[in-house]
């Protein structure tokens, strides 16, 4: 015996034969108010609209049912709910991270920067890292060197949010999207 399903229901909400209660409350598809109806009659009137019926409230007293098509339904609820994640991940910028040597040779230096400008007119924010490795540490200037020659080429579309730290062999700079560019 195969069974059709028609709506496949996952958010708890009881729909037509799944209703076991005697007497329900009738919203009409229009949201007009139909009366308090037994549920073979709501049923009758639902499946002469083409429609589903829906038990919206269950503790009420009678419950409330209403008719309606429930795949459309459900639809318009996942859109709403796909568009707020997609706002709310628009809200959350990610960081990134690169890491840079303070003997970077031109072109590796041309290739991080091309790519943090993606990440940076994308919205996220940039990490720029330098580890000194042995006699390195005797010239962190050069570290320096590099890392603001990397914030004046993206001063375009990025700002220097945290300056320049050194802590222990790790020379760290922060930049953040223009405003303006999101």
């Amino acid at each position: 015996m195969e069974v059709l399903v028609i709506a496949k229901n996952n958010d708890n909400m009881l729909i037509n034969d799944q209703i076991r209660v005697r007497e329900v409350l009738v919203i009409g598809p229009n949201g007009e108010q139909v009366g308090v109806k037994s549920i073979e009659d709501a049923l009758t009137l639902a499946s002469y609209a083409a429609l589903d019926l829906v038990l919206i409230s269950p503790n009420a007293n009678p419950p409330v049912c209403k008719v309606m098509d429930y795949n459309k339904y459900r639809y318009e609820k996942q859109k709403k709910a796909k568009e707020a994640l997609k706002k709310q991940k628009a809200n959350m910028s990610e960081l990134k991270e690169f890491r840079l040597s303070p003997v970077i040779d031109i072109g590796d230096f041309e290739t991080k920067l091309r790519n943090a400008t993606k990440y940076l007119q994308k919205g996220d924010r940039v990490k720029l890292t330098i580890r000194f490795k042995g006699r390195q540490m005797a010239h962190t200037e050069l570290g320096k060197e590099v890392l603001l020659r990397f914030a004046s080429r993206v001063d375009d579309c990025a700002v220097v949010k945290d300056q320049i730290k050194l802590d222990g062999r790790v020379m760290t700079m922060l930049l953040e999207p223009k405003k303006d560019n999101k």
